[in-house]
């Protein structure tokens, strides 16, 4: 390998997401590729992207990307759904790196997958609206019936911890009931804040439903695409968290999608819609 080819694989991975539900990609980026510097940012200020216009997500996503982009990463993981099922046809032709989003490489494991030819697609308002599921499924196979559900209160169900309560339990029957009749197979979670719900959905859905969470075929797919570090690096260097905003609940929220405690992250400012400037600060979840 040349001395710039050895430079380039030890670039940095870029993701980023409308908050945090996307450290449950960098989770399974840090199990499957241990030898991968993350940069995260977590456009938090601005969050939900989920309610927003097409316009208002795609100039969102090219400000996190150029943020990104500025760090010198080697490839992009767009780990927000609501900007994935909008913003990548735009932000591949401006940016000249490797960009993967979440929503493909999560329709191919769920069209291999399926047997009954029926799939379910829960996602945000947005994601939801853009048929970006339903059309990349029926672009791999036309056949598929596929069934689509706006879940909007999943994100905060999530955010406040109440995944396995009779809460959750209530919320995930009252959305998903329609799709008992359905007769499924398979069941794509289109949001990154999903898989803290898998178990409570699961046992809602029977275990003859398969689920999809896009995180382990994103890694999959990132994989193929880029050329990975092999030599290994140290814990302390592997990641580095960034967001636009600091709110109260951080930490609780962020480790409970990293599954693991985070020890800095850098506060990015937002001045009149543009990234700029840096505060540090040591976390702390007590």
């Amino acid at each position: 390998m040349s001395s710039q080819n050895k430079k380039n694989v030890a670039r940095p991975i870029g993701v980023f997401d409308s908050g945090l539900g996307g450290l449950t990609v960098v989770k399974e980026l840090r199990r499957k590729l241990p030898n991968e510097k993350i940069i995260y940012f977590g456009d938090i200020a601005r969050l939900p992207y989920g309610i927003k216009s097409k316009k208002q997500i795609i100039e969102c996503s090219k400000e996190n990307t150029q943020f990104l982009k500025s760090k010198n990463v080697k490839a992009l993981v767009v780990a927000c759904n609501s900007s994935a099922s909008v913003s990548i046809p735009t932000l591949k032709k401006i940016f000249k790196l490797p960009i993967i989003d979440v929503i493909q490489p999560a329709v191919e494991a769920a069209v291999r997958t399926t047997q009954a030819g029926r799939i379910a697609v829960l996602g945000t308002q947005a994601t939801i609206d853009s048929g970006a599921y339903q059309k990349a499924i029926k672009k791999k196979d036309e056949k598929i019936k596929v069934f689509s559900i706006a879940c909007p209160l999943f994100v905060p169900l999530v955010e406040e911890g109440w995944a396995n309560n009779d809460i959750a339990k209530k919320t995930i029957e009252t959305y998903l009931s329609s799709l008992k009749s359905k007769k499924i197979d398979v069941l794509i979670l289109g949001c990154t804040h999903y898989p803290l719900l898998k178990t409570s959905i699961q046992k809602f859905m029977g275990d003859k439903v398969v689920l999809i969470d896009s995180a382990g075929p994103t890694v999959k797919t990132l994989a193929e695409k880029v050329l990975l570090n092999q030599k290994s690096i140290g814990s302390n260097k592997a990641l580095e968290i960034c967001v636009t905003d600091f709110p109260r609940n951080f930490v609780k929220i962020g480790e409970r999608f990293l599954g693991h405690k985070m020890e800095k992250v850098q506060v990015i400012q937002l001045s009149k819609g543009l990234l700029r400037g840096k505060e540090s600060m040591v976390l702390s979840s007590e």
